[in-house]
């Protein structure tokens, strides 16, 4: 949830609010027909429950008569197995009603967690720097979930609730209307507590979806850095962070539960109280020769199908809360804005055209534009060189790839590609160019094979052997129970620097004709360094190589090097050259000389 939202005030939630339940009707239009279908069957299952107690009256006469002059048999059979077929058949239209918005309600999910999932790949990632990963599951999962259950158990529950009122209402009125003025009057004050209640209780319901998002992304965080809080003793924190969220959770638990669940007590009331009423002036009624006792046998149960739906309605009201805080949180996502559309690009480089040139021209980028980082950055490079980028944390390096790579938008100036820019180029075009080994390894459950092969065509068992030899992995793999085909879990017990020897055979699977490692060598120790530096090396023939590096011991048979602070080339030359210009540069390789050393 975006920060910003705690400080909205209540007619901006309003318009959220309207806004979020004009997208989920919009999104339903697809569904439309069975929906309408599945209302109109929930109105007709209803019409004939409200029949129902007339057919009752009609039997409760015909005893009452019958008392007196024999009972006609004949005649009850007739209406008995009427009310049996209008009694079956409401039963079979409101199954039928359900199952259609099951199955309606299944598709929706469905296609809703389809399109937040194509949402999520065209997202920018500034959007993933500002937002929790366990939010963004909460929406993708409880908040879908939540539609969805709402939408199957709600919509035709308060279709048929509403039927049943007015239906009720009216078979009250042409009935008796003495007798159905005092139903309906010892139970309006039911409308008058429901719409209170529900009132107060809508800002609970979505101060808990946003609450669950928070709870969720703090869980995540907290267990994928879980050996950095216990190694720091954050655990304490942790916890208390934990229950600080946790217990607002609670609360906000507590008090929209507390008043929607007030709603079935106060319905329970009123029918009650209804019931008394009916007897009570139907007695009088029937004293006094207005209306039969059958009446009043129809009156109960009229009074039940009037009340019933009041709580029916509070019920499917208080799921609705929780839905459109939900679909607020949902949409808010879909609505969120994406990256620049590049359908109408023609440009495209293939693999085997590249020659291999990179020009940044006058680069300029911020992740706020207010702030500029990258101020003016210029470098041309040849094709095959080996450029290495180095300097302090928070330099801009990894940033310069993520530009280059067009993971963001450069505010200013221009990339080329072997002459072209890189605005005229897909992203996929551009990310189908480059090999890239980031220091974050990513490990899948699948087998070892499936992970050094990831998403690639046409590699052969025979190549990712081979790969795995240069990288040193291969011994590693044949002691495993089933070498290649060994399943990797999250119970597998892989070490840093095998996973990262494991991204680093990913990468070397790929022919493409540029290179990026990205401090690909810092998880493994200085023996392995050594291997696969030997694999690195062979891996950048014949390719333009950018190598982000903080051991400089690793770069210094590069062509280039480029020694960046505050987002700006400070120095660049080769490894010789700039050790002979004994400035920034050498200073920073004899600091990590002399660490080494001592």
């Amino acid at each position: 949830m975006n920060p910003g939202r705690r400080g909205m005030n209540s007619s901006e939630k309003a318009k959220d609010f309207k806004k979020s339940m004009f997208n989920l009707i919009s999104y339903c239009k697809p569904y439309l027909i069975p929906i309408l279908a599945a209302v109109v069957l929930a109105m007709v299952s209803a019409i004939l429950s409200i029949i129902g107690p007339d057919k009752l009256k009609d039997i409760t006469n015909l005893i009452t008569e019958g008392l007196m002059l024999g009972i006609n048999m004949n005649e009850i059979k007739k209406v008995a197995i009427t009310l049996i077929i209008i009694y079956v058949t409401s039963a079979i239209f409101g199954y039928v009603q359900h199952y259609i918005m099951a199955v309606v309600t299944n598709k929706f999910s469905k296609q809703l967690r389809k399109e937040i999932t194509e949402k999520i790949n065209n997202m920018p990632l500034k959007y993933f720097d500002k937002n929790s990963y366990g939010d963004i599951l909460s929406r993708v999962t409880n908040d879908v979930d939540t539609l969805s259950q709402t939408l199957n158990q709600s919509l035709g529950t308060l279709v048929s609730a509403i039927t049943l009122l007015i239906g009720s209402v009216f078979m009250m009125i042409i009935t008796n209307g003495i007798m159905a003025i005092t139903a309906m009057v010892s139970s309006i004050i039911g409308f008058v507590f429901l719409f209170v209640i529900i009132a107060r209780s809508q800002k609970y319901f979505g101060l808990l979806q946003k609450e669950i998002g928070e709870l969720n992304g703090h869980i995540e965080e907290m267990y994928s850095g879980h050996n950095v809080v216990r190694v720091y003793n954050g655990t304490k924190i942790a916890n208390l962070e934990f229950d600080e969220i946790n217990n607002r959770l609670s609360d906000n638990v507590r008090k929209s539960q507390f008043l929607s669940g007030l709603m079935h007590p106060i319905m329970g009331f009123i029918g009650n109280f209804g019931y008394v009423s009916v007897c009570i002036v139907g007695a009088l009624l029937t004293m006094n020769n207005v209306i039969d006792f059958g009446v009043i046998v129809a009156f109960m149960l009229y009074v039940r199908l009037f009340t019933q739906p009041l709580s029916q309605i509070a019920q499917a009201l208080s799921s609705l809360q929780s839905c459109a805080a939900s679909s607020e949180r949902v949409f808010e996502f879909l609505d969120e804005e994406e990256m620049s559309n590049e359908n109408s690009f023609t440009k495209k480089l293939l693999r085997n055209e590249v020659k291999g040139e990179i020009e940044f021209k006058h680069v300029k980028f911020g992740y706020d534009k207010n702030k500029i980082i990258i101020k003016d950055f210029n470098v041309s490079v040849k094709p095959g060189q080996k450029i290495a980028i180095v300097g302090p944390t928070g330099a801009g390096k990894t940033t310069m790839v993520n530009l280059l790579m067009k993971f963001y938008e450069i505010n200013d100036g221009d990339i080329l590609i072997d002459g072209i820019s890189t605005k005229e180029l897909t992203r996929k075009n551009i990310h189908d160019l480059f090999i890239m080994v980031l220091q974050d390894t990513w490990v899948f459950e699948g087998t070892i094979k499936e992970n050094i092969k990831y998403n690639k065509k046409n590699i052969s068992d025979d190549r990712v052997k081979e790969v795995c030899k240069i990288v040193g992995l291969h011994h590693f793999i044949k002691t495993l129970p089933n070498g290649y085909d060994t399943i990797l879990t999250d119970n597998d017990s892989l070490s840093s620097g095998q996973k990262q020897l494991l991204t680093i055979a990913r990468g070397m699977v790929e022919d493409a004709p540029f290179l990026i490692l990205d401090e690909a060598t810092s998880s493994v120790d200085t023996r392995t360094e050594e291997l696969v530096q030997k694999a690195m090396d062979k891996l950048t023939e014949g390719r333009t190589s950018f190598i982000i590096a903080h051991r400089l011991s690793t770069i210094k048979n590069a062509d280039l090097i480029l020694l960046m602070q505050d987002g700006n080339i400070a120095e660049q030359g080769s490894h010789k050259e700039l050790l002979k210009l004994n400035e920034k540069y050498a200073e920073l390789y004899n600091s990590q000389f002399e660490k080494m050393e001592s």
